[in-house]
């Protein structure tokens, strides 16, 4: 297991985010999580890959500040600058998964300077219908957050897996439960106006597409979607849900140290 170290970064706009190092070598990647996740959901992947790699908590989750107010998907994305800029890296590859893969997109059309590569995992361009959003967040200002934990539960994980895995499903509720009711609304906000596809569509570099056979959330219709907006994508599918790292951590980390490896031979 790679040495890992945990700080906070203050961003630009005052706001602190928990970061988290992972000492290794080789073309680094930066972790984006989905919403209501924190850094550790990537923690399996990681120990699996002797690279370089920094995880954080997005703003409204974890142990990072929760700021008032809506939130934009350009938000998250300048967040992942921050953190980037924090860490002295001039380029990496993003992976993001969910909410993280509309961030990871929108900062390759940002920055594409800093990007080195995109892996798109169980995500989409877009999550409609913005109603389900705004729904969701109003009942999580109205204290209905604990009642959104199973429904996400069972939306993240297959049943077999949680069934086999009791002690990580037990992980895992605990760091729902442990999410900030405003920090899952804001993050809403970004779900229901983000859109992706004029993005993704910019960007020209190398791109892996994650995709989960089983998930609800982003289907396999929706990768085929990115696969058609960036034709020359890889694209991988796992036996799993929404939350693939977690659920598949072997299989994830293998497709994602050989994305990175194509990337740094085609560079030599």
């Amino acid at each position: 297991m790679l040495a890992q170290t945990t700080d906070k970064i203050e961003t630009s706009h005052g706001h602190r985010l928990v970061v988290s190092h992972c000492a290794g070598t080789r073309l680094p990647v930066l972790f984006i999580n989905s919403v209501a996740a924190d850094h550790t959901m990537w923690a399996a992947v990681r120990e699996r890959m002797a690279r370089t790699s920094i995880a954080y908590d997005a703003r409204g989750h974890g142990g990072s500040d929760v700021t008032q107010g809506a939130l934009s998907v350009e938000d998250f994305a300048q967040d992942a600058i921050a953190v980037m800029d924090a860490a002295g890296l001039d380029r990496a590859i993003l992976c993001g998964l969910s909410l993280g893969g509309l961030t990871a997109m929108q900062m390759a059309a940002d920055a594409p300077e800093r990007v080195a590569g995109l892996a798109l995992a169980n995500t989409a361009t877009s999550f409609p219908p913005p109603s389900l959003w705004r729904e969701r967040a109003a009942d999580t200002r109205a204290g209905g957050w604990p009642k959104l934990i199973q429904p996400t539960l069972e939306r993240w994980l297959t049943q077999a897996w949680r069934m086999a895995n009791p002690e990580g499903t037990s992980q895992i509720v605990e760091m729902l439960s442990a999410m900030p009711p405003e920090g899952y609304a804001a993050a809403c906000a970004a779900l229901e106006t983000g859109g992706t596809a004029e993005a993704l569509s910019r960007w020209s570099g190398p791109t892996l597409i994650i995709a989960g056979a089983h998930d609800q959330s982003a289907s396999l219709e929706r990768a085929r979607e990115m696969k058609t907006i960036a034709p020359q994508a890889e694209r991988v599918i796992l036996d799993t849900a929404h939350i693939a790292a977690i659920e598949d951590p072997e299989g994830f980390a293998n497709a994602l140290e050989s994305f990175a490896a194509r990337i740094e031979a085609d560079h030599v």
